[in-house]
């Protein structure tokens, strides 16, 4: 992984924005566009909740083209009669995830079958203690299951900058949780495309409208394997 692209992150996400294996920088991202022909959407509609930061929101993207948004259309490619609720907030700590997540699911008209999550990330950046980091997530997660409502969490890991005992400590935030709670887990949501500049704005960590492309291809698995 690129030194300056993760430092830049704490620039860049504390702006408005927000073991794995990354991807090679040689290697080719894979593109939604290279998923199975559509087949027809059946079923009753599946609602997702899209919880998170500013890599869920869209930042620096035209409407339609944020993660979410493709993921939708990617789903209903498959055949899977999905609608996805962004939920996303450019700057989002956990802890301001926790403080809306109630009022976020309580205004759905149907509630979701399941609930993504990517927050964590400002909370590393700013250097809040990962223990904190940690209790949140998990209060999201308990909260979810209170409801019986499927989680994907969707993982971040620390930046080299912030040294090696802080990512002893933030980095297994994610898979512990997804153990804990039975969640669905992506490690590293970022990885397919940190590496590849040419999928990412000028800040070196938001991505990209092809970008989000990839991001789409690489998660959708772990999507669909999530919903009941």
């Amino acid at each position: 992984m690129k030194l300056y692209a993760l430092t830049l992150c704490a620039l860049a996400l504390l702006a408005g924005c927000d073991s794995p294996q990354p991807v090679a920088p040689d290697a080719a991202p894979r593109s939604a566009l290279d998923d199975p022909p559509a087949i027809p959407v059946m079923g009753p509609q599946v609602p997702i909740l899209a919880l998170g930061d500013s890599l869920l929101a869209g930042y620096g993207l035209n409407e339609g083209e944020s993660f979410p948004a493709q993921l939708e259309v990617a789903l209903r490619v498959r055949g899977i009669n999905a609608r996805i609720v962004n939920a996303g907030v450019s700057g989002d700590t956990s802890a301001a995830g926790l403080q809306r997540l109630s009022f976020t699911l309580d205004a759905q008209p149907v509630a979701p079958t399941l609930v993504m999550i990517s927050l964590g990330g400002n909370d590393m950046l700013r250097g809040i203690p990962p223990q904190q980091t940690r209790a949140n997530l998990d209060a999201i997660l308990t909260e979810l299951a209170r409801r019986k409502i499927k989680s994907l969490l969707l993982g971040m890991i620390a930046a080299p900058n912030l040294g090696k005992d802080y990512a002893a400590q933030f980095d297994p935030i994610y898979p512990d949780l997804a153990k804990k709670h039975g969640a669905a887990l992506v490690p590293f949501f970022l990885a397919p495309v940190i590496e590849h500049d040419e999928l990412l704005l000028a800040d070196h960590i938001h991505p990209t409208e092809p970008g989000v492309d990839v991001l789409v291809a690489e998660t959708i698995d772990a999507v669909a394997a999530a919903l009941p």
